[in-house]
């Protein structure tokens, strides 16, 4: 056996260091559903800047768009996309990184999510001075020494989160909400869209995604995720149009 062992692992394996802010000693392994203070405060700012970054973009009110367009800043519309973004965040990103946080915890391993300050301060001036949004928040870090099958059931947990529940808004948005256009049907619509955007890329087989341990773990499985996760990416057209018509 090699004498050293990782310590923390990260799903975007970034080095610890970018992420900083790790207790010393011995750490007990929290049960599912426990947080630390320090972790909350990582996750308040991570969904502050995510929110922040996305309203920018749903609203076309960053600096580079009002210069193109000649558009003067309109706070009206930017807090229609500030409420949109929020709810986005809230069931997307956030659950995505939960569920991983969660079954990481199950299999008894010490798990808090991390926020990647370089990644949120460049997603911040990106977004507000042109409209893009780089999601790079932070990741769930955890401790320990999971098995294969334990570390694949993590990467899982993510993509599967957000797969699932993008699939049970559209059900939802297509039998009850469809019809008119309101600021719910708007704010379902655009978690359903930011829910099947981040689960098809995340299950990709590249770099650092989960769907590169997803795809060695299980080919059968990664294979139907990501059928799902396309399937849901091109419904997202169809929402363009009731993002256009709530907030312009």
């Amino acid at each position: 056996m090699s004498g050293h062992r990782k310590q923390y692992q990260s799903y975007h394996q970034l080095s610890p260091r970018e992420y900083m802010y790790f207790p010393k000693g011995t750490l007990e392994m929290g049960k599912p559903g426990q947080f630390s203070r320090l972790e909350l405060t990582h996750i308040a700012s991570a969904i502050l800047v995510l929110t922040i970054g996305f309203a920018f973009a749903l609203t076309q009110s960053s600096v580079l768009m009002m210069f193109l367009f000649d558009q003067p800043f309109d706070l009206g519309r930017l807090g229609i996309g500030l409420l949109l973004s929020f709810f986005g965040v809230l069931f997307a990103f956030v659950v995505h990184e939960l569920s991983h946080k969660f079954m990481a915890q199950k299999h008894g391993l010490w798990s808090e999510f991390r926020m990647y300050s370089k990644g949120l301060i460049t997603s911040l001036i990106l977004s507000v001075t042109t409209g893009f949004v780089l999601a790079a928040p932070g990741a769930v870090m955890f401790r320990g020494e999971p098995r294969a099958f334990e570390q694949a059931r993590i990467a899982v947990s993510g993509p599967g989160a957000n797969i699932i529940l993008a699939a049970i808004l559209y059900v939802i948005y297509e039998l009850f909400f469809s019809a008119s256009v309101t600021l719910v049907s708007t704010a379902i619509g655009f978690i359903f869209v930011i829910n099947a955007v981040l689960g098809f890329f995340n299950i990709l087989p590249f770099g650092p995604l989960d769907g590169v341990l997803i795809y060695e773990w299980n080919k059968a499985m990664w294979t139907v995720l990501f059928v799902s996760s396309l399937l849901l990416v091109t419904i997202t057209i169809q929402f363009i149009p009731l993002f256009y018509a709530t907030i312009f």
